[in-house]
Order: structure tokens, then sequence, then C-alpha cells
């Protein structure tokens, strides 16, 4: 599907500026047409080069070696802090972008991707002691209504949130690099077309009907874009890395062909270069919401500046982007669009919370990556290490080291299983998690039962149940006695025998990681988020190294931890309590008063019953005050708001990045 993708046209000195720029080189938002482009091309030339995704490497860049795919969020500051630690680049093509197409609506995340990760990835790379370019991928969307050929200088009048976002990253640049002098530059890119582009835009579309002698409907015919092939968008960002210096700094570049094509104009090329017989149909097709007539890019600055112009002409660009349609299959050309669900729920990360597991840590990490490469599909295994006395910090150090799927996280103290899953699903990047403890008692074999039923939306939630322990009877009984009253009391129904193991779509974690508490239950928060839930039976196995770390007092501060969570009951039951021993007080005080006045001899007397009462309301009075008391201490622990967790260190790629309070390296 990928074979000749982004095969170079007439580009005789893009090879020539690619080796020349200084490495390494990031390009962020690699999973993207640009991106992936981009990448494609510096990637033939030298090997310095790291495709940054969001998530999963998708299909633009299957067939890169997962060694030079980083899967990183941006918007986290100690996630970002760490790529920069471990990469050191010197050269950054940022195509970071959301809200282009017509189905990215959702106005935070337009802001929050195009604008706050930018200035969080540019403070970090700013902070290096040496940096050579910055080359952001801008948009002609900046211009909005002022987008008649207008010069970098225009007044810029934005109509979407996208546009308004993308004026503000070039504002912030523009600042940076005339302030602070930051080596960086925009680059406005027009309508860019070619190889590995979505095929739900334009283009591809028009060359799928073209290669059947068809033409697809088309907007207004009088509607024009400015085309520029990929090639010539990619050259332009080698370019200005090349040539950067401080007159460029924080300044904006038109990138386009400067040639004002109309959709009439598109289909007679289309017509004329595919021999195709049909007519044209326009105005059957609605436009954009923020579409205008006319959009055509005045690049006389680029030509000037860095000596760059487009130079593949529409018909030639045309031809060779039919190629790389011609090879997609139906269901390929489908899956290759944005809008395509099977583009969907194909990456997991695994989070194991380890303690005293450093014998078990290979062993997991062999079955898991056993595991993931049989259901194929991306994955990330995030081992934290919640302050563990053994040299598990080493073990997963050095398996970070050989395989870049495994990263690390280390606590400055421990802080419990339950905040080693909250810090693992913090810094999760794919689209599920999946909960384990280190010990392998939960089987990571089992994660292949339970993705079907995620891939195929049968739910959100997948938890392991154990119908079975191999341990002693008597413990067994305990544990499935405290899961019957648990949920018996708890407020939200809670599923029997199930544990944290579990695969939770990424919606789940985004609203559980939204549950402010500090004492974290998270089977509790699991099944108070909702959505749809489904139980596979397994045994749990016992320990496969060492002494398990759980005790009689511990599983009673587990108790406690999930009924006072999630259970109002026990107050409930106190207050039952009270107003039935007050109405028998009141009755017993009538009682013995009848007595007194009318059977003296049998009326009851002496210390012994006044004591007995005393004890037994002075007892409850106790139990009630502890009870109480138990709720009041985790209102302590909410609101005294101390770090729920602190972590001291990152690991990925066989480096250790030390991190202080607000996220960056020490």
């Amino acid at each position: 599907m990928l074979k000749n993708a982004s095969a170079a046209l007439a580009m005789p000195d893009l090879k020539a500026s690619i080796t020349a720029l200084r490495g390494p080189i990031l390009v962020t938002g690699a999973s993207g047409f640009v991106g992936a482009n981009l990448f494609h091309h510096i990637a033939r030339v030298r090997s310095d080069v790291y495709a940054v995704v969001m998530r999963e490497k998708n299909w633009r860049l299957a067939d890169v070696s997962d060694a030079q795919v980083i899967a990183v969020d941006l918007n986290d500051a100690a996630a970002t802090q760490n790529l920069v630690n471990n990469i050191a680049p010197q050269t950054v093509f940022d195509c970071v972008a959301y809200g282009a197409y017509s189905f990215e609506a959702d106005a935070q995340l337009i802001h929050q991707t195009n604008y706050l990760a930018l200035v969080n990835l540019v403070g970090k790379l700013a902070a290096q002691s040496s940096f050579s370019a910055f080359v952001h991928a801008g948009s002609s969307s900046e211009y909005g209504g002022n987008c008649n050929a207008p010069l970098e200088e225009a007044i810029c009048e934005p109509n979407s949130h996208y546009a308004v976002s993308k004026v503000a990253a070039a504002t912030f640049l523009r600042y940076m690099g005339r302030e602070q002098q930051f080596p960086c530059a925009n680059l406005r890119l027009y309508a860019v077309y070619g190889p590995l582009e979505d095929t739900s835009r334009l283009i591809p579309n028009v060359l799928r009907q073209a290669l059947q002698q068809q033409l697809p409907p088309f907007v207004d015919a009088r509607t024009s874009r400015d085309f520029v092939h990929v090639d010539d968008v990619c050259a332009a960002f080698c370019v200005t890395a090349l040539q950067m210096h401080p007159q460029l700094y924080g300044e904006s570049f038109n990138i386009g062909s400067g040639t004002k094509t109309t959709m009439a104009d598109l289909a007679a090329i289309a017509k004329d270069v595919f021999n195709i017989p049909a007519l044209p149909v326009f105005g059957s097709m609605p436009g954009r919401a923020w579409d205008l007539a006319d959009w055509v890019s005045d690049p006389r600055k680029a030509l000037q500046t860095l000596g760059w112009k487009a130079v593949i002409p529409l018909a030639q660009g045309l031809q060779s982007s039919a190629e790389w349609v011609s090879q997609l299959s139906d269901a390929e050309f489908a899956q290759s669009s944005k809008k395509s669900p099977g583009n969907r729920k194909r990456s997991i990360s695994a989070i194991i919370a380890c303690y005293k597991d450093a014998q078990a840590i290979p062993v997991m990490h062999q079955r898991l990556t056993d595991t993931f490469r049989k259901l194929a599909i991306d994955y990330e295994i995030i081992f934290v290490n919640d302050a563990s006395p053994d040299d598990s910090a080493a073990i997963i150090l050095a398996l970070s080291a050989s395989d870049p799927h495994v990263r690390g996280i280390s606590h400055s103290r421990n802080f419990g299983s339950q905040m080693a899953f909250r810090s693992g699903m913090e810094l999760s990047t794919k689209d599920a998690v999946v909960l384990l403890d280190g010990d392998l008692q939960d089987p990571p074999e089992l994660i292949a039962e339970f993705y079907p039923h995620w891939k195929d939306g049968a739910a959100d939630v997948v938890y392991g149940r154990r119908i079975k322990r191999d341990m002693p009877w008597h413990w067994g009984l305990m544990y499935k006695a405290f899961y019957r009253v648990f949920a018996s009391f708890s407020y939200v129904p809670i599923p029997l025998d199930a544990g944290d193991f579990s695969l939770m779509d990424r919606r789940v974690v985004g609203w559980l990681l939204n549950c402010p508490e500090r004492d974290l239950f998270v089977r509790g928060l699991r099944a108070y988020v909702g959505f749809k839930q489904v139980g596979v039976d397994y045994v749990r196995p016992e320990r496969m190294f060492g002494v398990t770390t759980n005790s009689f007092a511990k599983n009673i501060e587990w108790a406690k931890k999930g009924i006072f969570s999630f259970s109002t009951t026990p107050l409930t039951m106190l207050t039952t309590a009270g107003v039935v021993l007050l109405v028998l007080s009141v009755l017993a005080a009538i009682v013995v008063a009848l007595l007194r006045l009318l059977i003296p001899d049998i009326a009851p007397r002496g210390a012994t019953t006044l004591l007995i009462a005393i004890l037994m309301f002075g007892s409850l009075n106790l139990f009630a005050i502890g009870l109480v008391g138990e709720y009041v201490s985790k209102i302590m622990i909410e609101v005294k708001g101390r770090p729920r967790l602190i972590r001291a260190a990152l690991i990925s790629q066989g480096k250790v990045t030390e991190l202080l309070p607000d996220g960056k390296a020490l």
C-alpha cells in the first residue's frame, strides 16, 4: 500500500538539502499527510530522523522501523521533556495539526493541539544549549476572509477555531523568534495534495473517479484553490531549516504555487490528463462552513528570501498521485480516510505496577510482547517502578534500551499500586490501556481475549473475573466474601470477583483521570464511570517469583478503602442502630418507670445493670466515632491537596530523565 507512495518527482536539490540539515531530526505529527511525506523523504537519505506520533504510527508509517517511531503526547510536559532529553534534536519539523477537516470540530482540542502543545514543545527546545531550526506547518487558513493572494504581513481575519489557533501559533513563533531569538519559522501551507493524502479529501476522490473514467461531484465551479504538491512542500521545509538565520527568526512564508485553480479548471485538467469523457457536475456538493470563493497564495517572499518555489505543475502532480491511488484496493482506499472506523482502536498501552517484581519484569515483557505481536497491533509497555527496593529500575532501563516499546516511570517513594496505575495512565498514548500487577498473577495472554470485545465495540471496559484463585481455601473464601459485601454496600454496581486487571478504552481512562481523589480505588472508579463493561473469566495463579506483599492487615485496609470510598451504608447502619437503640431506650425507661410504680419488687436495680448499659452504649459511641473518623480521615486526605504521586524519573530508550517538580529535567 505504501510502495512508491512518496517517491520524489523532479527534486534534484532536495536530497542535498536533507543531507545538509543538522541532526538528529524530529518530525512531529508524522502520522499525518505532510508529516509522513516529510519523514519518508528524510528517512531515505539519513537514519537520524524520528517520527513523533500521538498514539500509533498508522498506515502511513506502517513500513517504518519501530526504533524510528516515538509515541509522545506533546501536551504532557514531562513526556515532552523526556523526548527532548533523549533525542536532543537539532532540527524539528512540526506538522501537528487538528481541525483542518470538517469532522474535527472539538474547539478545545483544536486549540490544545495547535497552540498549547506548540508552546509546550518550543519551551523545551528553547531551553537546550544549542538548537538549529524549528519549522512549523502553519496554514493559509490564518488569513481567513483575507485569502485572495495576501502578503505575509497582511491582516489575518480568521473565520474558524482552526484558523484562530493557527494565527495564535504563528504569533507565538513570531514572538519567540524576534524577542527570544529562537530559530523558528512558520510556513503557511495552501492546498497540499499528493501521495498519502487522506482519501476523504478532494484530490484523492478526483483521482479515484478519474481512474474509472469518471468525475466526482464538485462544489461551485468558480470556487478556487491554490494546489501545491507535497514534494514541493517538503522541499520548502528543508530549505527553510537549512537557511535558518536571525533575519528569518519568527517569519511566516506563503507556501503555494501562486496559481488560481478553480473547480472548473481542476475538472478540465483531470479530463485532459486521464481522457475522461464524462462531463463534470458542479454545485451538487456543499462546501465547508469556512470555505471562501477565492483562495490563492502570493509566494514571492518565499522565492526572494528562501529561493523556494513550487516546480511541479498540477497536471504532473495529478499523474504521480494517481500512481499511488491506483495501488490502493477499495478496502485500503476506504481505510486511508480519517472518517474510516477501521483506523480506530488498534493500539494498547500495558501499564504494570511493579514492587519487588524484578525477577518477573523480563518475563512480563516477553509475554506481553508475544501477545501484542500475535494480535498485530501497535502497543507500548509502561513499567511503573513504585520505589521498589530491588533492581527493578535497572531491569526496566535495560529493557527500554533494547525495545523501543518499553517505557518506565520511577516514583520517589512507594505510593501503592493504585497510584502506580494512575501514573502510567497519565502518560499513556495509545487507544486503550491494560492494567496488570507486576507479579504475573494477571496473565498477559488474557489480553487476547479482552481485545475482540473492545475492538468490535461490544465493550469499553473488559475486566478479568477471578473464578478461582491458586491459594489456600480460607484466603479465597475471604476474598469472595469481601467482593460480595463490597458489592452489597456500594452505591454503584460493582462486578463480583473483579480486580484491577482490565482493558479500558481511552474515553474511560479520560473520565477516570478526571476523578480527583487521592485515596484511589481503581476498580471502584472503573465501575463508577460506567460505559459498556463485560467480564472475562480466568483462574488467578500464584506469584511466579517471591512471596506476596499482602497480609491480613493490608487486606483489611483494602476492604476499608473500597467500602469507605464507594459506600455510605456504614453511616446508614449507624444511624439506624442509633434510632433503634433510642426507641429501645425510651421503651426500657417507660417499662422501668412503670415497674417502679406498679411492681417495685421486680424492677431492675443495682450497679451491674447500670454498668452493662453504660458499657454497651459507650462501646457503641466509640464505634460510631471511629466509623465517622474513617470518613473524616478520607476527607482530610483529599482537602490537603498534596500531590497524588511524585515521579522521580522517566525511562526511555535506555536513558533516565530525572524530573523536577514542574516536569523539567534535573
